[in-house]
Order: C-alpha cells, then sequence, then structure tokens
C-alpha cells in the first residue's frame, strides 16, 4: 500500500486506485480489512502506512469500485478517559456510500464485556459486522433536472414518509410501493399535483439500524430517527427496480420530481447515531475515536452527555465532526441533488461549551458554504438539554418549526381555550416572536400535525392517546395533546359527530394554510388519515402509519386542495411584518375587526370569550383586491358586519369541500357559521377557483 493522501475523508476511487482516508485523533494504528463480495470472509488486512493532522491514509493501486472493507482501529481501551478502542470490532466507514450486509443484535458487536462494563470484550464481530463497498461516484453531481428553487413566499411543506406513502395505493405499481421508486410514481405525483403542495420533506432515509428494544418486542423504527451511516440512502426503501442500486434509485427519484416541478428536503439526525449510551454497542465512531466523536461529561468520561434522549449525543464542536456533518450534508445535496434539510434537534448543533450560540461554527460554515448557503434548511428548534427550547434563536435565512402555532390553534378551534390576541399573533407569522429578532414571516413554519403526534384525524377523534401497539403500556408519547373526541373516543357512526370532527377539521386546515409563514401538512391529513389513536407511531410498520388511500376522504381532500389554491392565488399574507399605518391613499396593510365591524383595541385582544374576529388585509401597494379573513372559534352562527364595498366568499370552512356562493356589496352583515373561517376577496379580485 502507497502512502496516498489524506483527503478526501472515506474510501474513494479516482480511476486508478482507492485512496483512504480515515479520522482518529487518539488512535495508535488504523487498518484497512478486505472481504470477499458478499462480506462473509476477510481476505486481506493491511495497516495504514501514513498519518496526517490525525487522518490516517494510505492508497491501493488498481482497486476498483465493488471492493468490500471494513476498518480496525487500535488504540487504547480507557473508558474512563474516553477511550473506547477495540481491535476485535469491525468497524464501518464514517464516510461510506454503500452498506453490505444486514445488522442483526449480536453480543459480539459490543465493546465492553457484558459482565464488567470496565473490561474489553475480545470477541471477533467482523462474520456479522456492517461493512462498505466501493462505489464509483465519478459525474454523478449537477445531473438530472433543474432545482425548482420555490420561493418562501410560495412555499408548502408536505411531510412523508417514502414507505408509508405509497406502500397502500393502488395506482402504484405493486413492486414499486413503499420505495424511492414508488414515490416518483405517476400515480403519487398525480395525487401531489392534484393536491398543490410544493416541497416534500421526507422522514429519514440515510441508513439506520432497530434499537435493541424494539426488535426484541418484534418492532422496528419505522421512522428511522437512528442513523448509522449518514451518506448511504436507506436499502430498505430500495426497489431494485431496473437493476438500480439505492443511492441510484433515489438519485431517480429527486431527478423525477424536480421535472414535475417539486422540491426534496430530507430530514436529518446529526444529533446522535446508533451507538447509544455507553452500554451500546461498538459499530462505527466509538471505536474509531469516541472521545472526538461524542460529547463526554468531564467529570465522567465513561458516560456520555444525552442532549437527544437517545443515549449519546454528537460533538459538532469538534472540527471533524463538524466537517462530517458539512461533508454529509454536501453529498445529499450536489451529488443526491436534495433541495434542503430539516435538522432533528437542531440545537445540538449549535452548543458549545455554555450552550446554544446562533454564532456557533457549524451556522457559520453553513452560511458561506458556496453550495448549502443557497438551500432551505430547517431546525426542529429544541433538543432536551438545559436551554434546549430556542423557537426563534436560529440565524436570519433559517426556517423552524413553531410548535407555539400548533399548541395555539389547537387549543382555540378545539378546546376553545385562548384569546384573538394569541390567535392573531400566530395568524401572522408570530410576529412576538420572529419580529424582534429581524427575522422573516417565512421562517416561521407552521404546523397543526407532524409525523410526532396524532393526526389531524386522530386530534378531533381521541381524547387520550393509544399507543398501547408501542409495548410501554401506554406511557410514551405526548400526554397533553389539545384534543378531545367530541362526544365518543375513537370512531363514530353519529352524523352529529361526525359533522363537527369535520368542521373542526377544516377550521384548523385553513388556518394553518392562511395564515402567514411557511406551511406544512403531514402526508395523508388532507385524506383523513388516522392511527388509531396512537400518537407516537415511531415503531409502527404497518397499516397504523401506511396512508390508508382505500378510505381517502374525498371532500376533506376537495377542502384541502380549495385552500392550497386559495393561497397560491391569493397570498394573503406577503413576506414582510404589517403595522397597521394607513398609507398615502388611507388604506391599512393590516386591520383587526369586531363583529359590527369597528376596530379591535385594548382589552378586545385579551378577552377569554372574544373568539369572533376578522382580520382586513389591504395590501396596499400591490395592485390587488383587499382580502377579509373571519373567524368565528365560537359554536353558534353569528352576523358580521363587512366594511363597506363589494365582498365574495371565496371559501366557507363550514362546507364539506370548503365551497362558498355569498357576495354582497355595502356594508352588510355576513351570516358567519360557527366553528369556521371564512374568505372573502373585495371588488375587482381575479382569483378562479
Amino acid at each position: 500500500m502507497e502512502s496516498g493522501h489524506p483527503w478526501p475523508l472515506g474510501v474513494h476511487w479516482d480511476g486508478h486506485g482507492i485512496n483512504v482516508a480515515v479520522f482518529s485523533a487518539h488512535a495508535q494504528r488504523i487498518e484497512l480489512c478486505l472481504f470477499d463480495d458478499a462480506g462473509h470472509h476477510e481476505t486481506r488486512r493491511i495497516a495504514l502506512p501514513a498519518r496526517t493532522h490525525d487522518v490516517w491514509h494510505g492508497y491501493l493501486p488498481g482497486a476498483m469500485p465493488g471492493l468490500v472493507y471494513g476498518l480496525r482501529a487500535h488504540g487504547p481501551w480507557r473508558p474512563e478517559r474516553g477511550h473506547r478502542f477495540n481491535a476485535h470490532k469491525l468497524l464501518l466507514d464514517p464516510y461510506a456510500r454503500e452498506i453490505v450486509g444486514r445488522f442483526e443484535w449480536r453480543a459480539e458487536h459490543f465493546g465492553a464485556d457484558a459482565r464488567h462494563a470496565a473490561d474489553m470484550d475480545l470477541r471477533d464481530n467482523a462474520a456479522h459486522a456492517l461493512k462498505a463497498r466501493v462505489v464509483d461516484e465519478r459525474g454523478h453531481a449537477g445531473r438530472g433536472a433543474p432545482h425548482p428553487h420555490i420561493p418562501l413566499d410560495r412555499t408548502v411543506f408536505y411531510e412523508l414518509h417514502v414507505k408509508g406513502f405509497t406502500q397502500r395505493h393502488a395506482g402504484v405499481p405493486q413492486a414499486l410501493r413503499g420505495t424511492y421508486a414508488g414515490l416518483a410514481s405517476e400515480a403519487a405525483i398525480e395525487h401531489l399535483k392534484n393536491l398543490g403542495v410544493t416541497t416534500l420533506c421526507l422522514l429519514p432515509v440515510q441508513q439506520h439500524i432497530d434499537e435493541r428494544r424494539l426488535v426484541g418486542l418484534g418492532l422496528t423504527n419505522y421512522w428511522g430517527y437512528n442513523t448509522i451511516a449518514f451518506f448511504c440512502p436507506d436499502a430498505g426503501l430500495a426497489s431494485g427496480a431496473g437493476g438500480l442500486s439505492p443511492r441510484e434509485e433515489f438519485r431517480a427519484m429527486v431527478r423525477t420530481l424536480h421535472a414535475h416541478g417539486f422540491e426534496v428536503l430530507l430530514d436529518v439526525v446529526y444529533n446522535h447515531t446508533a451507538e447509544g449510551d455507553e452500554l451500546g454497542p461498538t459499530l462505527s465512531f466509538r471505536g474509531l475515536d469516541n472521545a472526538s466523536y461524542y460529547r463526554l461529561p468531564q467529570d465522567h468520561k465513561a458516560a456520555y452527555e444525552n442532549l437527544t434522549g437517545c443515549g449519546n449525543t454528537l460533538d459538532a464542536r469538534h472540527p471533524r465532526v463538524l466537517q462530517l456533518v458539512l461533508d454529509s450534508l454536501r453529498y445529499w445535496a450536489g451529488e443526491m441533488g436534495v433541495d434542503g434539510f430539516r435538522f432533528d434537534l437542531a440545537p445540538v448543533l449549535g452548543r458549545g461549551d455554555h450552550g446554544f450560540d446562533r454564532q456557533a461554527p457549524f451556522f457559520t460554515a453553513l452560511a458561506q458554504d458556496p453550495l448549502l448557503s443557497r438551500l432551505k434548511m430547517v431546525a426542529e428548534p429544541w433538543d432536551i438539554g438545559p436551554g434546549g427550547y430556542q423557537l426563534g434563536g436560529f440565524p436570519a435565512g433559517w426556517l423552524e418549526w413553531n410548535d407555539r402555532f400548533r399548541d395555539t390553534m389547537r387549543a382555540f378551534w378545539i378546546e376553545g381555550h385562548g384569546t384573538r390576541g394569541e390567535f392573531a399573533q400566530r395568524l401572522a407569522a408570530s410576529s412576538d416572536i420572529f419580529q424582534p429578532r429581524q427575522r422573516a414571516p417565512a421562517e416561521s413554519v407552521n404546523f397543526i400535525v407532524a409525523h410526532d403526534g396524532f393526526t389531524l384525524a386522530d386530534l378531533v377523534s381521541h381524547a387520550n392517546r393509544h399507543n398501547e401497539a408501542n409495548g410501554e403500556n401506554n406511557r410514551d408519547g405526548h400526554g397533553h395533546n389539545h384534543s378531545a373526541n367530541f362526544g365518543v373516543e375513537g370512531p363514530s357512526s353519529d352524523p352529529r359527530i361526525q359533522a363537527l370532527r369535520g368542521r373542526v377539521k377544516r377550521a384548523l386546515l385553513a388556518t394553518l394554510l392562511l395564515s402567514q409563514g411557511t406551511p406544512m401538512l403531514a402526508a395523508g391529513d388532507e385524506i383523513g388519515r388516522s392511527q388509531c389513536g396512537n400518537n407516537n407511531a415511531y415503531c409502527q410498520d404497518n397499516a397504523i402509519s401506511w396512508l390508508d388511500w382505500p378510505h381517502a376522504d374525498a371532500e376533506l381532500f376537495a377542502c384541502t386542495r380549495r385552500l392550497l389554491a386559495l393561497r397560491r392565488q391569493a397570498l394573503p399574507f406577503a413576506n414582510r411584518w404589517y403595522d397597521g399605518v394607513a398609507d398615502a391613499q388611507g388604506v391599512s396593510d393590516v386591520a383587526w375587526l369586531r363583529v359590527d365591524g369597528s376596530e379591535l383595541h385594548g382589552e378586545d385582544w385579551r378577552r377569554p370569550d372574544g373568539r369572533v374576529f376578522g382580520c382586513l388585509i389591504g395590501q396596499p401597494g400591490r395592485g390587488r383586491a383587499p382580502l377579509l379573513l373571519l373567524v368565528n372559534g365560537d359554536a353558534g352562527d353569528i352576523d358580521f358586519m363587512l366594511p363597506r364595498g363589494n365582498w365574495q366568499a371565496l371559501l366557507d370552512s363550514a362546507h364539506p369541500r370548503g365551497e362558498a356562493q355569498w357576495s354582497g356589496a355595502g356594508e352588510v352583515l355576513f351570516p358567519l357559521p360557527g366553528r369556521s373561517v371564512v374568505l372573502l376577496a373585495g371588488d375587482g379580485h381575479d382569483i378562479v377557483l
């Protein structure tokens, strides 16, 4: 083996041979282990001959793509000092591009002795360890249809699980259901186009493993938040159609979605790895350099800082760990073609020695990167560490999941709680949170439902969670959901209950899709998807989680589609902050109205019984007709005095399909239904539905 180069990290073919570069600051020797094509037998073991700035490297002239390999790291076994080197364990390259083998939980994978955690386990795990295969990556960057680059004020996120979206869809060919190719199928794209969303947010697709506890219960980590290989598409989501590898099938999916005008964002998990806590297996990072890759308590380095609730926390303070994250992001953006990322437990990546810092190296590096700085970056703005709730605290340009919007709107429509002031703040992109920090309104990602929690249908059908299938005696999942059953727990054949539930669902959807900010729909909510009351279905790879296409609610879909068409055409709010100040022609950009048509002020905002109001959006300077959004959070109908002018109703959420036929002129009373949202347009509008 020749000395090769310390870059790029990983194992790469250059057309003439294979260069190997592996980071480890504390190892004493790194070995490259070669295997037969199936990964069953080790055929050769070679010590990397050179070391440059903590990168061990070597070069195999004449070696070709297809080579199967693993790594062994020699160094101190001193858990009390943070070092867990164990050369008896074959390790997966953190930069692996393709996985060989299927992970099974076996005693040989654990670096520490099961009886004495301070002692090293001496069993060799190579026969059962995950290995990597060298691939030919040349020439992939930049291929495919142009990126859509959808402006933020036109963006509508649609969060979905690759498998769950098509697994039960009769229009998708059987062999493609539940796969990347299935998501790119004609039937899937037809639904997405008819609906009117713009940007698909895929739950994790990087290769993960199922936790030992779940396997023991006969369950799996369906959502995939347990990553082991940050550069590998999950092989379990690939169909293999046409002989394509998972990597090639993923690329083809992205190209097809781009060609139809959709953006693709990935939910990524760079806050922890699948190796778990100090009792977990030694699969990759732990064996290569535990003290560098993970955050360890200064006074107890045999353990891990658990800011994630998953046993360990990657240490983005370390330059090489930060490089791993950035290299992975560039790979998915540059070579796999995606348009952005949603970061799970994102404050972890911005944590320094003394808590979260919006100027942390991670944010600085992204802001100056010529590729990544152009993409959509979305934060889940909380983790479970001290000071972990950081809504509004991320740098300008970042989008953030806004759980304040979720909770306020659920409480208003479902529980009958909350004031007009709270509602108005959330409707206006949570201006109390984002505006003082010089953030743009579109940076508030508004949602009612996400993958984690009740579906929209279950929110109005269950007062309590029903997670018994998860094997934790219904103790897991959120206990406070702002949900209600409106008379019967679970499904009901009572037409009155069904009608009430439908009206509340449509009001929630109307509020979401007409609010200022960037809306996010959870896949299936538009067709009435239920999880049978399970609000933590992370381990349910079955009909509980898969979209129930055979029983799709056609009327709810029609209403959602109408709402998205209205948002697209009317665009009620621009991506700027509104101040209510009149322009030279006396037109205000926004005014808030009482039932009698006068303006709200003072105590009107704080009254707990004030659940009916209007929002008049003047749109000065935009050359467009004014819009009037009416909200009735009470059960009963009420007459609302409209401002002077000619008005036509475009949406009535009380109608099963959201349709509205009303029009009127002058100062006139409008019959505003209970538990509803109505959108009217002034004279001269050009909206066609």
